[in-house]
């Protein structure tokens, strides 16, 4: 698996919208996967979650992360990033939601009444398949 930096064409497609599942590891070992919204910003990704899901508990114990991104386009074109959380901390304010929600929908995010927390992950590895394959 190459590890980045991420060529131009990935970088291309993690720029989009796109469809997006990211996986966590329970304490277990049993991974756990969920579909998000992703803003990937220089060399890391924004993923951000409300302050009680389950999932946060998860990273705080094992910051072990996969994503997969789907091209909107052509879901046989997708890149899986590998890597882990390197930093957490509460959305204050929701900014950063409202930044995801602006990406995905060109909107605000609607609902202003729970707390958020955003975790940035750092990409160790990744593959392509379809146009991005290497």
């Amino acid at each position: 698996m190459p590890k980045p930096p991420l060529p131009d064409d990935v970088r291309a497609l993690l720029d989009k919208p796109n469809p997006c599942v990211i996986t966590a590891v329970r304490a277990d070992g049993q991974p756990v996967s969920v579909a998000t919204w992703y803003l990937l910003e220089g060399d890391r990704v924004l993923v951000n979650m409300d302050e009680g899901r389950r999932r946060l508990d998860y990273l705080r114990e094992d910051p072990r992360v996969s994503l997969t991104v789907l091209d909107e386009a052509d879901w046989y074109t997708h890149v899986s990033l590998q890597g882990r959380v390197t930093e957490m901390r509460d959305d204050g304010g929701l900014r950063d939601i409202d930044r995801l929600s602006s990406h995905y929908t060109g909107n605000a995010y609607p609902k202003r009444d729970r707390g958020r927390v955003s975790a940035w992950i750092e990409v160790d590895r990744w593959h392509g398949w379809g146009a991005t394959a290497r």
